[in-house]
């Protein structure tokens, strides 16, 4: 796992998992605590998440929330679009353009 950028926009990328979870809280932390504003997340480049992982976007999404930001997500990979739709978090999370659920890969 790999994040790049600055407190406006990171690049995640790799696997978002239990083995990179608190390297991944560590930077996604100091990113919504160093800046104003929306903090966009790209997952472009994240080839998978488990529960860990999505519970570390879930804790910056609330730590942005108490700081006044907003955490956004971008360029969110098909088969992470489904997960979030099945857990219902596409209705929590920012999500930029949205997510067409009727497009997405059955799983």
């Amino acid at each position: 796992m790999y994040i790049r950028g600055d407190h406006v926009e990171l690049v995640v990328g790799g696997r978002l998992d239990v083995r990179s979870a608190a390297d991944a809280r560590t930077v996604l932390h100091s990113a919504v605590d160093d800046g104003v504003g929306d903090l966009v997340l790209d997952l472009s480049e994240l080839d998978s998440w488990d529960a860990t992982g999505l519970g570390v976007i879930m804790g910056a999404h609330r730590r942005a929330g108490r700081c006044g930001r907003r955490l956004v997500l971008r360029r969110v990979p098909p088969q992470m679009q489904r997960l979030l739709v099945a857990t219902r978090l596409h209705r929590i999370l920012a999500i930029e353009g949205g997510i067409g659920v009727e497009s997405l890969p059955r799983v």
